[in-house]
């Protein structure tokens, strides 16, 4: 097992160069005056995603990669909590767009994965500030329950709608990625919960109010250069910023945009 990510770290910029592309594909699409709910959550999240892939960071323990402005816990989570309300937004959006007999449970279904994604950006931010790591657990847990969503909501609609060419191959897309994350998810809430844990055993209590002061400088200020395995999260880490930033959700992305953009 590698012990050292610092070429993988660095191999994540081929994926930023990646979003780049489909930042700028999507750009040309949006000239066309295609859907703007489909294309400006993209081409939000492919900017987000070019910038993490560029300089990334971890949040538990402030670890970065490289020691720059850019690299902060602060500015990375601000422009994070856009990106992933935005792509969650879409991927709510094409289970609206596709649930062509306007089942009222897949409506409610879709707009409960935006909501959500808003309660698992409160979690996360609040263990940024708080440093409590099992607020990490509640804000992926909530992550489980927006794919369990859509898994269900797209077999429901894989079986009951006629849907030809792209527009199927997006509910299976769905369904694949169902098949794929869920599991690893349930992995990923275990080592969560295993590190919250220990963490607990080592925190002491501090008041709420200097408790969020320090958290905030903390986010603002504090760089700890790191590129060992352990501090970016092990495999779970590493395959998580992979698939997340620089490959599999920014391709899947893209392929939305291709099929519906110009519908």
């Amino acid at each position: 097992m590698f012990r050292d990510y610092t070429i993988a770290l660095w191999l994540l910029k081929l994926g930023g160069l990646v979003d780049l592309y489909f930042l700028a594909s999507t750009g040309r699409l949006a000239a066309g005056n295609p859907d703007t709910y489909i294309v400006l959550p993209a081409q939000i999240l492919f900017a987000v995603s070019a910038y993490r892939c560029f300089f990334p960071v971890r949040y538990e323990h402030n670890v970065v990669f490289h020691d720059s402005i850019f690299s902060s816990i602060f500015v990375t989570r601000l422009l994070a909590t856009f990106s992933e309300i935005a792509y969650i937004f879409l991927f709510s959006y094409v289970l609206r767009l596709l649930n062509i007999d306007h089942v009222k449970w897949v409506i409610v279904l879709s707009w409960l994965m935006v909501v959500q994604v808003v309660i698992s950006q409160a979690f996360v931010w609040a263990a940024i500030l708080t440093e409590q790591l099992e607020l990490y657990y509640y804000e992926e847990l909530g992550w489980a329950f927006i794919f369990v969503a859509n898994t269900i909501a797209s077999a429901y609609l894989y079986v009951t709608v006629e849907a030809q060419g792209g527009m199927e191959a997006l509910l299976r897309l769905n369904l694949l990625w169902g098949l794929v994350y869920l599991p690893w998810q349930v992995i990923h809430l275990a080592s969560l919960r295993a590190s919250a844990t220990r963490n607990e055993c080592k925190s002491a209590p501090q008041s709420a109010s200097i408790s969020l002061r320090l958290g905030l400088e903390r986010a603002v200020h504090r760089k700890n250069r790191r590129t060992d395995s352990g501090s970016w999260g092990g495999l779970i880490g590493l395959t998580w910023m992979t698939g997340y930033w620089a490959t599999l959700i920014p391709i899947w992305v893209y392929y939305i945009v291709r099929v519906l953009g110009e519908r």
